[in-house]
């Protein structure tokens, strides 16, 4: 393999990732503006509560492994946003806060953020 189809394969690999979390994102701010618009169940809140918080865990160790290529500084600013957005997906979770506006704004400036 050249350096150059070496690189192909690296750019392409992000790309895809970039995919993957956009779609995953997008499924959660679906939920969550399905639960603002009053269609979702008790049990379809929480299950949906659920989803955003284990997606952002995930994000969380991704951003927290020294092997992501973001610059250290976006991760951490990334992972101060997760931590914010796990905390407040239990707050609604356990009936604490009954807006989700905030969660919808924040999630979708980063599934945009992601080109």
């Amino acid at each position: 393999m050249t350096l150059a189809s070496y690189d192909t394969e690296i750019e392409d690999g992000g790309r895809e990732a970039r995919s993957r979390e956009k779609r995953a994102l997008n499924h959660g701010i679906g939920l969550l503006q399905k639960m603002q618009a009053g269609e979702l169940t008790l049990s379809e809140r929480t299950d949906a509560f659920l989803y955003i918080r284990d997606l952002w865990a995930f994000f969380i160790q991704d951003l927290s492994n020294s092997r992501n290529g973001l610059p250290e500084q976006l991760r951490a600013q990334l992972i101060s946003i997760g931590l914010w957005i796990v905390k407040e997906a239990e707050r609604n979770r356990e009936g604490q806060l009954s807006d989700v506006e905030d969660l919808v704004a924040v999630n979708v400036a980063i599934r945009d953020s992601l080109g």
